[in-house]
């Protein structure tokens, strides 16, 4: 599993200015950089649509809940695994020496 690169306020703002001035395609500075080309998309709206708060770097509110949903499912995995243990072993006849 690869782990997620995350990219500074200022590389991103960085990449737009590039595109912009280069006259090339997205996608062409997407190759240039190592980036996905959707990034690149997605970052140039956002920069679009709200230049001061562009980029805040904390992550966004969905992330947060999704990953809070992750822990909890891990969580709710963890205790079920365990509680099938704990029937398996409760569930086992007993093995008890009758008149010895």
């Amino acid at each position: 599993m690869s782990t997620r690169r995350k990219y500074d306020r200022q590389f991103k703002i960085d990449t737009i200015r590039h595109l912009e001035n280069s006259g090339k395609k997205g996608s062409e500075v997407a190759q240039d950089l190592g980036i996905r080309h959707d990034l690149i998309s997605r970052w140039k709206k956002e920069l679009s649509e709200d230049n001061i708060r562009a980029f805040p770097g904390s992550g966004n509110p969905r992330d947060e809940e999704i990953a809070r949903l992750k822990r909890e499912l891990a969580d709710v995995k963890m205790e079920r695994d365990i509680l099938k243990k704990a029937v398996a072993i409760f569930s086992k006849p007993e093995n008890r020496n009758i008149g010895s």
